[in-house]
């Protein structure tokens, strides 16, 4: 290890002596540390889904919509901050940056666990800590950033799908980790007492009911049994590539860079947020699909002012916006990615709210819904279809290799627009069921349809990514598609949450049927009718 961390002057994987001699054992070192910082990165993001349940389990003294917002805004939060972290690895040092973003999710993670320990925490402090929690959505595009260059262009499906998808994994991780260990003490005196159910739970191996002690904090503290080793290992065990980051200065240098970034992302991503919540967070008055643009405008302009020797670093990537397969390729992701992100999100609140209750039809004909006692646990269940998504990824990407991303493209587009519509179809029969579990069997095989669909064309659009642009393009163009996905986090959550809320459940996947028929087009008339831009890449 004491080797292992030193810059690299020169650098060229194409070249397939140098590759074989050396270059591939220095890929491979710096793509599984990568893998596990990804990893957390998932893991704390997106952890929120799993802690609001829990707090609701245990009364925490707020409204369901309140804790319901601290989903979004992590959601929001990652999303933006994917932004100005696709810029990072080109200013700051592959090496400098996996390692300073890997240690700063050791905030949010023990904050939220010190936060969780007292019941009375006011809301802000969770608000704070859903906002900082973004910084884990933001790494994905840094680490993407980072892995592509290492490798060559023949190995970008495999590279950039083992990356990501077992990245990803941090979905499965902390749907699977974070309610086993709520239910024992396991870091003893320092993590204080537990709370005591005051609704039933569960965890992937059954039910936990009412009155059982619940160390809600682990979801926070558990997180930095891993960080610290990780954060090690990042420092010691990754390199700068000098011939893409000519100059990221010293390394406290590098350091300030990395924050200055992240703190464009968080004032754009809290501007958004306080025009896009209501009151008493913010003021409301901007709906969803005007407070994401707005967002994402900020944040550019914000970057574009940066002053010093960032500024033309910046503008000379801001390049990407001028190609128009960046733009197909951020349409082609939003399918994959966006529809893995936020299913993963709401796939926990859809199971709680469609099969938690059930309608009852009284004597005198009036239909009303109630509680369903013997409802399905979204603790128990959900992580399943992320698993799937997360674990088949790695496939889809070593298929693009074999045959051409854009053509597995097309396949899974049209598996997602059948499985969109029968999914909702089985959504409405569930909701207005007066015996919902018929139904849920059928509704989770679905989702894993959906998930696993995204999780191959996740890789297939890498795949597509790593050969159209070269190697000083393709690390932004794989940021910025992935930080206008990430908003799925955000999006899917509300859309499902709203149709839940009205009623109708089925039109939000329908809504995303016709979104996904389009994707087919886009597709199709960029990468595969005969007089394609770029043929099936």
């Amino acid at each position: 290890m004491a080797n292992s961390n030193q810059d690299i002057y020169q650098w060229d994987v194409e070249n397939q002596a140098s590759w074989e001699q050396s270059d591939r054992r220095i890929a491979n070192r710096n793509l599984w540390i990568s893998i596990p910082s990804l990893l957390m990165g998932f893991a704390i993001w997106l952890m929120w889904g799993m802690i609001t349940v829990q707090m609701l389990n245990l009364g925490f003294p707020f409204e369901a919509s309140q804790l319901f917002t601290l989903t979004a805004i992590a959601g929001l939060s990652g999303a933006t901050l994917r932004i100005p972290a696709s810029f990072m690895i080109r200013i700051a040092g592959g090496r400098n940056t996996i390692f300073l973003t890997t240690a700063l999710l050791m905030i949010p993670a023990a904050g939220t666990g010190l936060a969780l320990m007292d019941p009375t925490t006011p809301l802000w402090v969770f608000q704070l800590m859903a906002l900082l929690s973004g910084i884990g959505g933001g790494n994905f595009a840094c680490s993407m950033s980072n892995i592509s260059t290492f490798y060559p262009k023949s190995q970008q499906g495999y590279a950039l799908g083992m990356n990501a998808g077992l990245g990803n994994f941090g979905v499965t991780t902390m749907q699977i980790l974070i309610p086993l260990v709520m239910t024992a003490g396991v870091f003893g005196v320092i993590a204080g007492d537990p709370l005591e159910l005051q609704r039933a739970s569960g965890t992937l191996i059954g039910r936990i009911e009412v009155g059982t002690p619940t160390w809600i904090q682990n979801a926070g503290l558990i997180w930095l049994v891993f960080l610290i080793p990780l954060a090690f290992a990042g420092w010691f065990g990754m390199n700068n590539l000098r011939t893409i980051t000519p100059d990221p200065g010293s390394t406290l240098g590098a350091f300030g860079k990395i924050i200055g970034l992240y703190l464009v992302g968080f004032i754009a991503a809290a501007i958004g947020l306080y025009l896009f919540l209501p009151s008493p967070v913010g003021l409301g008055i901007l709906n969803m699909w005007v407070a994401l643009p707005l967002t994402i405008v900020i944040t550019l302009l914000m970057l574009r002012m940066i002053p010093g020797d960032i500024k033309p670093n910046i503008q000379k990537q801001f390049a990407i916006f001028n190609n128009k397969h960046t733009w197909s390729m951020t349409v082609l992701y939003i399918l994959t990615f966006g529809s893995f992100i936020g299913f993963s999100a709401a796939l926990p609140l859809s199971i709680t709210v469609i099969f938690g209750n059930m309608m009852d039809i009284a004597a005198d004909g009036t239909v009303t819904r109630i509680r369903n006692p013997d409802g399905p646990s979204a603790l128990t269940w959900a992580w399943i279809g992320p698993f799937v998504g997360a674990l088949i990824r790695p496939l889809g990407g070593w298929i693009s290799d074999k045959v051409g991303g854009s053509i597995v493209t097309q396949v899974i587009s049209v598996v997602m627009v059948f499985a969109s519509v029968a999914t909702g179809y089985v959504m409405m029969l569930a909701y207005n069921s007066t015996d919902p579990n018929a139904y849920f069997a059928a509704f989770l095989l679905l989702f894993i349809v959906l998930f696993a669909a995204s999780g191959i064309g996740n890789g297939s659009t890498f795949r597509t990514i790593g050969v159209i642009f070269d190697m000083h393009q393709k690390g932004p163009v794989l940021g910025w598609t992935s930080a206008v996905a990430a908003y799925g986090a955000f999006i899917a959550p509300r859309v499902m949450g709203e149709q839940i809320q009205a009623g109708t459940p089925e039109m939000a996947m329908y809504g995303f049927a016709v979104f996904y028929a389009l994707c087919l087009v886009v597709n199709w008339w960029f990468y595969l009718r005969k007089n394609a831009y770029v043929k099936n890449p």
